[in-house]
């Protein structure tokens, strides 16, 4: 029989919490590792993809050889260390002889491996390579355009799944406004043939145009580098439809006395007590009661003779 383990601290159960289905979803956190054998190519390349996703990426540096994706019983160990790190996004980088600067880029569901996609590395450079003012270096945190150029996207199904694969990577938490002044860089994806993809990371620059609306212009900041799509896998159907099940939104409370119009729009009632004017207190300085007054004082002398006035004490 298993044994459920709670929580005992406060710490232990908010991190719980964190990691509890939402209706809207925390950020996706990217976990960074490689296998047994890499090269400096890929060390780079693995470097400076965690600098993009500072803040928002998990870095392992050891080797670890229980790691082989596409094969059975070779992700037991990713998916334990994407529970562990609370990652729904990894990168695994390795190298071989028959496929050298390897990438394995893949997405998780409910910490089980959901798709992959398998890409080659070639032509690549670094940021040190790029010289540009550094002041125009993307700040930590700014949200990127991302750019997808060619048809292929739309007609190859390796190509549109890399591309779902590097929307889910590149861009960051989900926001509903945002200040267009925080966007100082973009990534650019070419489709340079059915298999090949051009990938470059550019920063903003915004010139006087002579109208509201500024010039703007791209400096290549780097990393840059040829991906080459060499495997993929898709989700199976019911992972698939599991994952993008979608939480039915909270019911609106109903606001009593309140209704919609088509030609007035919204509408309310007010609730008006009966008005009980007999009951209603008067002040005693009202003039209409001295009259009042004198009557009710007459009515019990109607029939018999009046009373008599006092005489005044001398």
């Amino acid at each position: 029989m298993l044994k459920i383990k709670t929580p005992k601290s406060g710490k232990a159960r908010r991190e719980i919490e964190k990691r509890a289905p939402k209706l809207v979803e925390n950020g996706k956190k990217t976990l960074i590792l490689q296998g047994t054998k890499t090269s400096n190519v890929l060390n780079a390349v693995l470097t400076e993809i965690y600098q993009l996703k500072k803040g928002s990426a998990v870095r392992y540096t050891r080797k670890n050889e229980n790691i082989r994706p596409f094969e059975s019983g070779g992700e037991t160990s990713l998916e334990f260390f994407s529970l562990k790190t609370d990652c729904s996004l990894f990168v695994f980088g390795s190298h071989s002889k028959k496929r050298p600067d390897n990438l394995v880029i893949g997405r998780t569901y409910d910490h089980h491996i959901y798709d992959l996609i398998e890409v080659g590395v070639e032509n690549f450079k670094s940021m040190e390579s790029f010289t540009y003012d550094k002041k125009l270096a993307p700040k930590v945190g700014s949200k990127p355009f991302i750019a997808f150029i060619g048809e292929g996207f739309e007609s190859i199904d390796e190509l549109k799944h890399l591309k779902e694969v590097l929307l889910d990577l590149l861009r960051d938490e989900a926001v509903e406004n945002l200040n267009l002044a925080g966007l100082d860089h973009a990534y650019i994806c070419t489709a340079v043939s059915s298999n090949r993809v051009f990938f470059t990371h550019c920063a903003l620059r915004l010139k006087k145009s002579g109208t509201i609306v500024p010039r703007m212009e791209l400096v290549e900041v780097g990393p840059s580098m040829d991906l080459v799509v060499r495997r993929h896998r898709l989700p199976n159907d019911s992972i698939r439809k599991g994952a993008m099940k979608t939480a039915k939104d909270q019911p609106k409370k109903k606001v009593k006395n309140v209704g919609q119009d088509v030609i007035q729009g919204k509408v309310g009632k007010i609730y008006v007590p009966d008005q009980q004017v007999g009951s209603v207190a008067l002040p005693n300085k009202a003039k209409g009661l001295k009259r009042e007054r004198r009557e009710a004082k007459m009515k019990p002398n109607e029939g018999g003779a009046p009373k008599k006035q006092k005489e005044d004490s001398e």
